[in-house]
């Protein structure tokens, strides 16, 4: 069974930092899109970032760039998003998922196939 599982989440201050951690089982994420999502309350699921299949694009939406930062350990069939300098704003339900063949640079959602449970990450003082 494909599967994506997300770990990490919390609640911390703004300024701080957290890594979020998306294993995945079944599959080889190595072969698909990947991307990291999250929905606010009362909001729309939104892109934070995605790789595309062949690993030679990633993209970031401009609320995050420069302060949150995607990777992925082959080895350990594991892709994580690293988050630095939190706002209030980001405060979110983040989901990892794996898609393709077909990849857009803005990330959206309805390319995605496969989706994790999500976890919760809440930034207030």
């Amino acid at each position: 069974q494909l599967q994506v599982v997300e770990s990490g989440g919390g609640l911390l201050q703004p300024g701080g930092s957290l890594r979020l951690s998306c294993a995945a089982s079944g599959f080889t994420l190595d072969k698909y899109a990947i991307g990291w999502f999250r929905q606010a309350p009362g909001k729309e699921r939104e892109g934070v970032v995605c790789i595309s299949n062949s690993g030679s694009s990633t993209n970031y939406a401009d609320s995050v760039k420069g302060r949150f930062t995607i990777s992925r350990d082959n080895a350990k069939n594991t892709m994580y998003l690293q988050m630095n300098s939190l706002k209030p704003e980001d405060t979110a339900v983040y989901y990892c998922a794996a898609g393709g063949p077909h990849y857009d640079s803005t990330c959206p959602p309805y390319l995605y196939d496969y989706w994790g449970q999500g976890t919760q990450v809440t930034v207030s003082s």
